[in-house]
């Protein structure tokens, strides 16, 4: 058997919020990119429906096709732009331009062109062209003849709009406002002053929009003020009236369809209507959660969509009204909880908007929800020293959940909280159990809990920089009014007053181990006394963890000096250490083997080992070109089927990683796109289609007869349901409709596969035609004699719970005569 090669794949968690998303003619999707691929979002489900799978790099832009309304254009880093049907998600052909594609246009009078944004060879200098797209019957076509239209433009496609059905290209950048005529050539510039005193420093442009069907152009500034431009056919007679709402700069500006309406965004996390541009006639929809970055309005004008910087699509109706929301995963500014699992859910859990955690669903690439940690209103601004989610840990198979936040303005001044929440099976969800205030006098570093079945009581352990850690024990706080439990410190251990960097169990839990700096010291969790210290002196310890299943016994150390150490904890000796510039360690709770990724010039590297052994089982170069910060292994669902030594690692667990730009990345064979086939896509978008009263009857109704079918015996006749299992109904039922045949063709093959074959027979149908033509000349009194024999019979046979009617002698003459009745004619329809 030859195994597939492993490959790094982006598993999700890509921005959605990266360019503008799209409506479809219909508004039923929405199209976003999404890393180097485009997803296809119901707007009414919030289902992901589709992946478009094909560039080689990050998507730069979306756009449909203003000839063909079921077809998508897409361009890319990679220098291509493709074409897509995208109810089926097929790529249809390849443009290949060459430079890096930075954002497309397509105007609506545009003939086979679309205008592109590339870079010059000067960094930070930006063009844009137009290119022809050639008609050919490949699907692979060169395109590279391009023709320049403006210089010195924003990379930022919000920054060039198209105007009166794309008579004029306007473009902002910096103080500068360029409007672009295309059928005369010719370009009117318009500056805004910037240097004569600090307010009008402010008034550089951020986006720009164009009126639908007037010559009138929007522009966004810095200080929160929209221009709207009219007469900007002359440098000289030019005018611009000002809307101003916003207190910080606008993202973005969008036109209804009917240009009626300028819709714009910023920081302030409302979505302002403008009607009919006027500043006295506006509407609101505020609390949206995080600041607006881009505004899509979809072609027939009934609904409206938002990007926002929390990695979130929200879909509005034209009332102002939020309808749904398309939540990716979130980026916050730091991961400082690191990567964790449910144990319950099995999503992936990690810092989300500020103070919550947010559970990630690694299946379904969305998020399942928020737990709000810090419990308080964020107030957005840049200058506000905020309360920080810093450290978080499961425990207790997902029964109880440690929470650290701190807030810091000076150096002398440090608030510190740790909370203590428990998962309540009434609420599905986590209640606050126990709060503690300055559970230690500096910074936490560390915390962990005693997941060990054996034991019957939780422990959980922090380790500070104040040179302590601290034993917490659940005990019971019941009073005269209520029962209850609650958290309190049972211990308080250090060592030479050094600080406490690490702390992590032994997987039987008999065993502590806590660094202080450059030395691990190992605690009974029983007496908690110090049993041994192991001391290398290779620079301050960064990870510590203990090996699991055969190999328990050995404890993992990594250090700031870039030494990997191993101790036997038997002998409390050195069995290996490995020169190795560690960023990550991580162990499989799942198996013995132990990932540890390393920093070097080119990227990072992965080794997988067995702390038994230093020679590591599996090693991949250049995993990223960037530093990997976290990992994790999450447990499989299905056990894996690798045979040979070096991929046995993925069997039970798969492993993530998350990079400094907070790109999720896994190891598999396959991307799940490419695991599907056809009929299995659509089978999943049927699967994604919403949970209504007569689907969960037809469900209910499908679970009873599966478990009928595999309840019966095997001597048991069953007719199954004539439409299942039928060639022609699943090639009708399954195939697009712009490919299938006539009607009139598929209609006598339809027909066909409904009726009954006569060849068809059971065996107990066989003798008992042959027994019928015998005594066909008996009389009623022996007919009545064999039926009743025959009842006798099938009653004494074994038929399981359900027992067959038999027909009577009369009854299967009458059969018979139908049998021998003439179908053919139902061909002829």
């Amino acid at each position: 058997m030859v195994e597939e090669s492993v490959r790094v794949v982006r598993c999700g968690g890509s921005r959605l919020n990266f360019r503008r998303a799209v409506f479809s003619a219909d508004s039923k999707y929405i199209f976003c990119v999404s890393g180097d691929f485009v997803k296809v979002y119901s707007s009414a489900t919030e289902e992901c429906v589709h992946v478009l799978h094909g560039h080689e790099d990050v998507v730069s832009g979306i756009l449909l096709n203003p000839n063909n309304h079921l077809q998508l254009f897409s361009c890319s880093f990679d220098g291509t732009i493709k074409l897509w049907d995208y109810l089926d998600g097929i790529l249809i052909k390849t443009f290949r331009v060459g430079p890096k594609l930075h954002a497309i246009f397509i105007p609506a009078r545009a003939e086979d062109s679309v205008f592109l944004t590339i870079s010059k060879e000067e960094p930070d200098i930006f063009q844009l062209v137009s290119v022809k797209l050639p008609k050919s019957s490949s699907q692979d076509v060169e395109a590279r003849e391009l023709s320049f239209v403006l210089d010195y433009v924003n990379r930022s496609p919000k920054c060039i709009a198209f105007g009166n059905e794309g008579e004029y290209i306007a473009a902002v950048r910096d103080f500068y406002l360029s409007v672009y005529f295309l059928k005369k050539k010719k370009t009117c510039n318009f500056t805004l002053p910037s240097t004569k005193n600090k307010k009008n420093a402010k008034n550089k442009f951020t986006c720009v929009a164009c009126h639908p069907k007037e010559d009138c152009i929007a522009s966004g500034h810095m200080d929160g003020k929209i221009r709207l431009w009219r007469n900007f056919h002359d440098d000289k007679k030019y005018t611009y009236t000002c809307l101003h709402w916003h207190h910080d700069m606008v993202m973005d500006l969008a036109f209804t369809v009917t240009g009626t309406s300028l819709l714009s965004g910023g920081r302030e996390c409302v979505l302002v209507e403008w009607r009919e541009g006027s500043e006295k006639n506006k509407e609101f929809l505020p609390r949206l959660g995080s600041t607006i970055e881009h505004i899509s309005v979809s072609p027939a004008g009934d609904l409206f969509c938002t990007s926002h910087s929390d990695n979130k699509i929200t879909v509005i109706h034209r009332n102002l009204s939020a309808s749904a929301v398309i939540q990716g995963l979130v980026k916050d500014r730091s991961i400082s909880t690191g990567l964790m699992v449910d144990p319950r859910t099995k999503a992936l859990v990690l810092n989300g908007k500020p103070g919550h955690l947010q559970f990630y669903s690694l299946q379904g690439d969305k998020q399942l929800y928020n737990l709000d940690i810090i419990q308080q209103e964020y107030i957005n601004d840049d200058g506000l020293i905020q309360i920080e989610l810093v450290k978080a840990a499961f425990g207790c198979s997902g029964t109880w959940l440690a929470t650290v936040e701190q807030r810091q303005e000076n150096k002398s001044e440090l608030e510190l909280q740790m909370k203590l929440w428990t998962y309540s099976k009434k609420t599905q969800g986590f209640a606050l159990n126990t709060k503690i205030t300055m559970p230690h006098d500096d910074h936490i570093t560390a915390l962990c809990f005693n997941n060990a079945e054996n034991y019957e009581k939780p422990i959980l352990v922090t380790a500070s920089r104040d040179g302590h850690f601290k034993v917490w024990a659940l005990v019971d706080d019941s009073d005269i009014y209520k029962k209850a439990i609650g958290w309190t410190c049972d211990f308080v251990g250090s060592y030479h007053k050094y600080q406490a960097t690490n702390c992590c169990f032994s997987e039987d839990g008999s065993l502590l181990a806590v660094s202080f700096e450059e030395i691990v010291t190992i605690w009974d969790s029983e007496t908690w006394e110090l049993k041994c210290t192991f001391c290398q002196r290779a620079g301050k310890i960064r990870h510590l963890c203990f090996g699991r299943l055969t190999c328990s016994k050995y404890l993992l150390a990594t250090t700031h000096n870039g030494i990997l150490c191993c101790w036997n904890l038997l002998s409390c000796s050195m069995q290996w250490s490995a020169k190795l510039n560690v960023s990550v360690l991580e162990p499989d709770p799942y198996s013995d083997y132990v990932a540890a990724v390393s920093r070097s010039t080119a990227g990072s590297d992965l080794f997988v080992f067995k702390p038994s052994e230093p020679r590591p089982l599996y090693i991949q170069k250049n995993v990223s070109r960037e530093e990997v910060q976290w990992g994790v292994f999450v447990p499989r669902d299905v056990p894996g089927s690798f045979t040979s030594e070096a991929h046995q690692w993925l069997n039970r667990s798969q492993f993530y990683f998350l990079t400094k730009s907070q790109c999720l990345l896994t190891f598999s064979t396959k991307s799940p796109e490419e695991k599907l086939t056809p009929t299995s896509k659509q089978l999943l978008a049927e699967e994604s289609l919403p949970t209504t009263p007569f689907s969960l009857i037809l469900g209910k109704h499908r679970q009873q007869q599966e478990a009928r079918l595999n309840g019966t015996s095997e001597n048991e006749l069953i007719q199954l349901p004539l439409t299942e299992n039928i060639p022609a109904i699943n090639e009708l039922l399954h195939t697009p409709a712009h490919v299938l045949p006539s009607a009139s063709f598929l209609c006598s093959l339809f027909i066909n596969s409904l009726l009954l074959s006569k060849e068809t027979k059971s065996s107990e149908e066989i003798p008992d035609d042959v027994d019928m033509e015998d005594k066909e000349e008996s009389d009623s009194s022996d007919e009545e004699k064999d039926f009743t024999e025959k009842a006798q019979e099938t009653n004494n046979t074994d038929l399981g719970e359900d027992v067959i009617h038999q027909l009577s002698k009369s009854e299967e003459k009458e059969l018979r005569k139908f049998r021998k009745v003439d179908y053919s004619w139902l061909t002829a329809l």
